[in-house]
């Protein structure tokens, strides 16, 4: 059995319908409650966005940066800070931004209830406490952080890039308005919108499949190639498009593993610090002979769409540094099982994942 968000409205001007979200949960909790509003800081000097929130004078709007992706130190930091300023648990925590600032949100809504430290929770089903009410307002499209039942974290002590895998971690509403997406850069917006992409072709090809899991996906990828494949992939429509295969691709995880590709991404984030989207995308391109037609697709829809992908990432490393890219990548287990069978370090040797990354 798999949670699927509780409710969402979808349309361009749909954050007009945040307002009424927040106040229904100020009137279900009763009182004086405040909401917490956890801000992609990109929007920071957007006053015309932030007073769209409907947010009242106590209540919470506090800035993500999101220059890099979440770390269990960093999740902590901001939770400790919440707490101190609340007075109580908040009516409900609102994540407004792209993949790191919903999951900073997911994260932070469990650890107010949870208590403890981020750290605890990395795993699967470790969240034993429902999690503060949220709401997801994405503004970017492809992460499926929307709709996925995981925060993804690294965690610099351990070396480990893992979420809290949990129902409760699943966002209770969601408002998709893809006006919020006309401003991403233009890369950007490619590299994430393949997170859905990605997501899919991986699921569709793992062992662990099943009829729900299988339609989300390939109905998600049927909307990324309409995206990809349009002579304008930013357009009013495809954005809305990207949008929805957004949370398909989110609802298709949820009920599946990723392969090979999120593994070596995992990789490229814990030991390079590349942001997780652009990440699956230089994965992706070197591994035509895992996945060879979707990485034919991939780089027609790069050409089409006239966006770069970065090279020579992984040149020139030190020895210690490829084998901490080793050890990053073949830690997850589920998906490369999902991927290539039980055995899989057979294939994935030490030898052959270096000569993978050389590629990048």
């Amino acid at each position: 059995m798999v949670r699927n968000v509780g409710g969402f409205t979808v349309g361009r001007g749909s954050l007009d319908r945040l307002p009424a979200f927040v106040d229904a949960r100020r009137k279900a909790v009763g009182g004086t409650p405040q909401v917490l509003f956890l801000v992609d800081s990109f929007f920071a000097g957007n006053q015309t966005i932030i007073e769209r929130f409907g947010a009242q004078a106590d209540d919470i709007i506090r800035f993500v940066d999101a220059t890099n992706e979440p770390t269990t130190d960093g999740i902590d930091a901001i939770t400790n800070e919440i707490r101190g300023r609340l007075r109580d648990t908040p009516a409900t925590v609102v994540g407004f931004g792209g993949g790191t600032t919903m999951d900073t949100a997911k994260a932070v809504s469990n650890l107010l209830t949870n208590g403890g430290r981020a750290a605890d929770y990395q795993g699967w089903d470790l969240v034993k406490v429902p999690g503060v009410h949220k709401i997801a307002v994405p503004t970017i499209s492809g992460t499926g952080s929307e709709a996925t039942r995981t925060c993804v974290m690294t965690n610099a002590a351990s070396g480990l890039k893992l979420g809290m895998n949990s129902d409760y971690t699943v966002f209770d509403q969601m408002v998709l308005d893809p006006d919020l997406t006309a401003t991403v850069p233009r890369n950007q917006y490619f590299y994430t919108g393949m997170d859905a992409y990605i997501h899919c072709i991986e699921a569709l090809g793992g062992s662990y499949r099943n009829a729900v899991g299988d339609a989300y996906s390939r109905e998600t990828v049927n909307l990324c190639r309409q995206v990809f494949h349009a002579d304008d992939m930013m357009s009013v429509e495809a954005r809305e498009q990207l949008m929805v295969a957004s949370y398909l691709g989110g609802c298709a995880i949820a009920t599946s593993y990723v392969g090979v590709v999120h593994p070596f991404s995992a990789g490229l984030s814990v030991v390079l610090g590349l942001h997780h989207c652009i990440a699956n995308c230089i994965a992706l391109n070197a591994l035509d002979e895992f996945y060879p037609n979707e990485h034919a697709e991939f780089n027609a829809m790069m050409k089409k769409q006239n966006v770069t992908l970065p090279t020579g990432v992984c040149a020139n490393l030190s020895r210690e540094q490829y084998q901490r890219l080793v050890e990053s990548t073949v830690v997850h287990a589920r998906p490369l099982t999902n991927a290539l069978g039980p055995d899989f370090r057979s294939i994935l040797t030490d030898e052959r994942v270096i000569d993978i990354f050389k590629k990048m």
